[in-house]
């Protein structure tokens, strides 16, 4: 056999192997255009309602509108008016008083509730846990303008106490009682899912060394889902800084209280559908998101060591 005709033959022994390797990136390139192709419906939700959006706000945010030279590329002067707006100030004040006393008390209600739940071995132990989550089920709007009625002076069933439910000193206690009777239910259910992943060895052995219900729940199961309740107090924080529906939903019952800058959002809302401010109201809004991105990171990165959250 001559050395061409040797050649001839192991050539296409040769060129085997790399056929399953092309084979093998064919199917991966398939495999990836399907996932893409689920993918697609979710990134074009999301490019149109949110991104689409928030992009344009950001331009507007930018500009002034005038009545001689219309709109007129203003940078970040929309920004610092918004800052040294005492208006800006007051409503965020208001909602940083409201976050640090409502914050605790809903976490605090949830934890105890969950662990009560967890705690609880009847058949009624599943009733309890739908009643509590029940809250968070009804609509924010719905469930704003029941305690309105309830709140009401002259209507309300809680009118013979004699006590103005949204007066000026009262107002902001009424709105922490629908917001913690709106969410406590849903962080309830994600500090008793935590629970239900703790090994119940852990239990057993405690209760051998002696262990209480209450040591239990205050020394194991609390420090063990820590994470769970960073979380919890995370989306509490990003909530209540983004304080809205409520306010704005009572203000009829008493504007004097509830004025139109109650908190910032309220405030970025009649600027722009009140007094078609468009452009400020985009940088009020801006300015919160700032806001409530810094709280968020601070908290996060007060608690990194307590929790698995990094």
């Amino acid at each position: 056999m001559t050395e061409v005709q040797i050649k001839s033959a192991a050539a296409p022994a040769a060129a085997g192997p790399s056929e399953p390797v092309r084979t093998r990136r064919a199917t991966k390139l398939r495999q990836a255009g399907t996932g893409w192709l689920f993918v697609l419906p979710f990134a074009v939700l999301l490019v149109a309602f949110l991104l689409a959006p928030l992009a344009y706000a950001f331009k507007i945010s930018l500009y002034r509108s005038t009545l001689i030279e219309g709109e007129v590329f203003a940078f970040l002067d929309n920004y610092k008016q918004a800052i040294d707006d005492p208006l800006v100030r007051e409503g965020v004040v208001r909602v940083l008083i409201f976050g640090l006393i409502q914050t605790p008390v809903m976490i605090g209600l949830a934890l105890l509730a969950a662990l009560l739940i967890d705690a609880a071995t009847s058949r009624f132990s599943r009733f309890f846990r739908l009643a509590a989550f029940v809250p968070y089920a009804v609509p924010v709007v719905i469930g704003t303008l029941m305690w309105g009625f309830l709140y009401s002076k002259n209507i309300g069933p809680l009118s013979w106490t004699g006590i103005n439910f949204v007066s000026g000193d009262t107002v902001l206690a009424s709105l922490g009682n629908i917001v913690t009777w709106q969410w406590a239910g849903y962080n309830m259910i994600v500090l008793y899912a935590a629970l239900q992943g703790v090994p119940k060895e852990v239990y057993e052995s405690a209760k051998i060394d002696g262990a209480g219900q209450v040591q239990i729940a205050l020394r194991i199961k609390t420090p063990m889902i820590s994470s769970a309740l960073v979380l919890a107090t995370l989306f509490t924080i990003m909530g209540t800084l983004q304080f809205f529906t409520e306010p704005l939903i009572l203000q009829p019952l008493n504007p004097g209280a509830i004025t139109q800058h109650y908190t910032p959002n309220v405030y970025a809302y009649n600027q722009a559908f009140s007094f078609q401010q468009y452009n400020y109201s985009a940088a009020i809004s801006f300015l919160l998101g700032a806001v409530v991105f810094v709280g968020s990171y601070l908290f996060l990165f007060a608690t990194r060591k307590r929790s698995a959250l990094r």
